[in-house]
């Protein structure tokens, strides 16, 4: 496995670079063990993570601005309440089933959502938001733009690439740029958070496969490896500041995380001009 997925029986993710087993008629994937309850027809079966059903972010939107999914201010909401002294916030994983469990909940209800007070673990909601994210039919920088982000990521003046930056953010679709904007605002409110020891650098990890993804829905092996460049080709940010000390790093960030620091890097009042931060459009029922 190159890109982690759930297994089509079990539901369990399986994870980078262990065997699973895949038809090659329908694509149903599956964990080995899982062979034996496999349907021994090929039916037609949902994408990942497709619940009501796979969509892109404006499917999950309101109609009226600021155009951020209920579900995602709800977690965000919740976080910021009560998990900005949690260490590891959003790098410690919460429980699978739980995770699972509670987006299946979010998503079914539709307007008035669960409270998530009675959600114990935080990390539980830290999980829901990215399963979330991740599991959107594109991700939120969408197909089409995503070769212009990493173009603009990668220039090596601050000023022009802040330029170039703000120029490909301000093409996304309404939703998706709102999105963006809602989630670089909570995101560096946890990165000033001393208690949760996630600065950019970690951050960056953590969401830019999530926010940035790859070009296509189903990459090659080999668009994947290009996406993760050896120490030889990181440029840009890693020697202007915004990844400290990690230049000679034996693991330097992927592309995607390069565009996810990028991009936190933008001024707050940018990011604010998108989302306005009226609180009362942004409060979750």
């Amino acid at each position: 496995v190159i890109r982690p997925e759930p297994c089509g029986v079990c539901g369990s993710r399986i994870r980078f670079g262990k065997a699973a087993v895949k038809c090659r008629q329908c694509q149903l994937l599956l964990h080995p063990k899982c062979r034996a309850q496999c349907p021994s027809l090929c039916v037609l079966r949902p994408h990942r993570h497709a619940w009501p059903h796979e969509g892109v972010l404006a499917d999950f939107a309101p109609s009226t601005p600021p155009l951020v999914p209920t579900l995602v201010v709800q977690c965000v909401t919740e976080v910021e309440t009560r998990g900005l002294k949690e260490t590891g916030l959003y790098r410690v994983p919460g429980a699978e089933q739980l995770v699972r469990e509670w987006k299946r909940r979010l998503l079914r209800a539709g307007g008035a959502l669960p409270a998530l007070g009675s959600v114990a673990d935080i990390h539980v909601v830290c999980g829901v938001l990215k399963d979330f994210l991740r599991g959107l039919k594109e991700p939120l920088v969408t197909f089409s733009l995503h070769p212009a982000f990493l173009q603009a990521a990668d220039i090596p003046d601050d000023a022009a690439c802040g330029t170039a930056l703000r120029h490909v953010v301000s093409k996304l679709p309404p939703a998706n740029r709102d999105t963006l904007a809602f989630l670089m605002l909570h995101l560096l409110r946890v990165s000033q958070s001393p208690d949760c020891k996630m600065d950019i650098f970690n951050l960056s990890r953590v969401f830019g496969p999530t926010l940035v993804g790859h070009s296509s829905a189903n990459p090659s092996p080999l668009a994947i490896m290009e996406d993760t460049p050896r120490q030889s080709k990181v440029r840009g940010s890693l020697r202007h500041g915004l990844y400290p000390s990690c230049y000679q790093h034996p693991n330097p960030p992927s592309l995607p995380a390069q565009v996810v620091a990028r991009l936190l890097s933008l001024p707050p009042d940018f990011w604010r001009g998108f989302v306005g931060m009226e609180q009362e459009n942004l409060v979750p029922p």
